[in-house]
């Protein structure tokens, strides 16, 4: 990669020679990263709250989550196209508006169904904000090694988003309704606009790509997604033999195989496949989805798990996600060290190893206290860590120069993809396993240890299932112990 390339970052001339130079720009995008990843979790404290509220089942709640992950995961590449054609800064500023706006909405919402809705159209807001952040500062630096650090910085303020989420929403929750959880997304994303507008110079047309939109390649992207999710859901509500499940699961392949054949046959795609030809971009995005199905998996799984099971408040429930928090930020030598020391494949592999481990550990753990339950937490983000600032840096560093963008959007996609199978397989598991409508109030000693048993059988499932994705794209990487890849 040539070490100069034009990009639209804060000064598109220039890149910055330190971290600290750079501030301004960081500083913005990362708060915007920030603000987009924790309303990814900042509900998810709430869901007991919202369900007694509004009458919410198991699968209904598994959508107030799913439902945001699936439009954001299914539009990031198409906002990346967008962006990459009509200017990174000018998409990144309408999204922050677009989603500082709806997040005020959630005041007049009366029924689960209008939250859904909600929340769908905060992740097409969201899809806005995402690749344009991360390939941003991506290019503010010229040195590997700045930008490894600042990818690492990213990496650590969005997970800190994801995970300070249900704290967060748990303190929020002592004090004022759950609606207030999304009403304080629009000071923060004026915050993060100002930041950008004033921190980060407009794009320049010699920059931007001419290329076409694929708004097909877009709408068959997230009608697959989305069916296939809802498949999982339409097994439990209407049997696995249904006609609207079974058509549910047809619809899904369909439009898998259309989105292949047309991205195959268009003059502009909006994802070049050919790309999957190199084993680094295939591997790092199989290897991210692993990553996003634990991390959803154990989020969602362990909120319903400290509030029914153990009867805690919110705010106990969030501050119980902490040990991810601190292992995320103590964990980062270890993961540098791991990738320069054994290379990526081997590094991601060792991350592999971690996910299918805690995995396993809390179908054990479940039912043996918090104490096991937050040593799996530790070792569950360490291959976090590990996998997601790996595969990341590798997946971008092996993109064309002017299709960052994309790149970054590809990285995205496929953690949100993770996201939402991640938590459609949870809210499915436990529907299935134990119940459909989660009871309010003290649960009786019969409830609880099926549910502890539904979770059990869900996090051995998913050990074996994240293990397997994970390990098979870590080994799709090269022994690379620097983030320039082979394109």
């Amino acid at each position: 990669m040539p070490t100069t390339t034009k990009t639209a970052t804060a000064t598109p001339s220039r890149t910055y020679p330190s971290l600290a130079a750079a501030w301004i720009p960081l500083a913005a995008l990362c708060l915007a990263f920030f603000v987009e990843m924790v309303d990814n979790t900042l509900l998810s404290i709430a869901l007991p709250t919202i369900g007694r509220d509004l009458g919410s089942g198991t699968t209904d709640l598994q959508w107030v989550t799913g439902a945001y992950s699936l439009t954001f995961g299914g539009l990031l590449l198409t906002a990346g196209s967008i962006a990459d054609r009509f200017g990174r800064r000018k998409v990144l500023l309408i999204g922050l508006g677009v989603f500082g706006t709806l997040s005020l909405l959630v005041v007049a919402v009366t029924t689960t169904g209008e939250l859904i809705a909600l929340r769908a159209a905060l992740g097409i807001a969201a899809a806005m904000m995402a690749p344009i952040t991360n390939s941003l500062v991506f290019r503010l630096f010229d040195d590997k090694v700045l930008r490894m650090r600042a990818m690492t910085v990213m990496i650590v303020v969005g997970m800190s988003g994801f995970v300070l989420g249900p704290v967060l929403g748990g303190t929020v929750l002592a004090h004022v309704s759950w609606e207030w959880l999304l009403v304080v997304n629009a000071p923060i994303a004026l915050i993060a606009g100002l930041g950008v507008w004033f921190g980060v110079s407009a794009d320049r047309r010699d920059d931007l790509t001419n290329d076409r939109l694929d708004i097909p390649g877009a709408l068959l992207s997230i009608s697959t997604i989305g069916l296939a999710c809802w498949s999982l859901t339409s097994g439990v509500l209407h049997g696995w033999a249904s006609a609207v499940t079974v058509m549910s699961i047809l619809g899904a392949i369909v439009a898998g195989v259309a989105f292949i054949w047309h991205e195959r046959r268009s003059a502009a795609p909006m994802l070049d496949l050919s790309l999957f030809s190199v084993g680094t971009v295939r591997g790092a995005a199989i290897a991210q989805i692993g990553t996003s199905v634990a991390m959803a998996s154990v989020m969602f799984g362990l909120i319903l798990h400290f509030q029914y099971a153990y009867g805690w408040s919110p705010t106990k429930a969030g501050l119980a996600n902490l040990p991810i928090i601190i292992t995320m930020i103590a964990a980062t030598p270890l993961s540098e060290w791991l990738g320069a020391r054994f290379g990526h494949r081997i590094a991601c592999l060792v991350g592999a190893a971690c996910l299918a481990g805690s995995l396993a550990g809390l179908s054990w753990g479940v039912e043996h206290g918090y104490l096991a339950i937050a040593v799996c937490m530790v070792v569950m983000t360490i291959g976090l860590r590990t996998v997601m600032t790996i595969c990341a840096v590798a997946l971008v560093e092996a993109m064309p120069a002017n299709r960052t963008s994309i790149g970054t959007a590809l990285n995205d996609t496929a953690q949100e993809v993770g996201t939402s199978f991640g938590t459609a397989v949870v809210g499915t598991l436990i529907a299935a396993l134990v119940t459909t409508q989660l009871p309010t109030g003290t649960w009786s000693s019969s409830l609880v240890d099926s549910f502890f048993r539904g979770e059990s059988i869900t996090y051995a499932i998913l050990a074996v299932v994240v293990g397997l994705i994970s390990a098979g794209g870590a080994l799709m990487l090269t022994n690379s112990r620097t983030t320039e890849e082979v394109h």
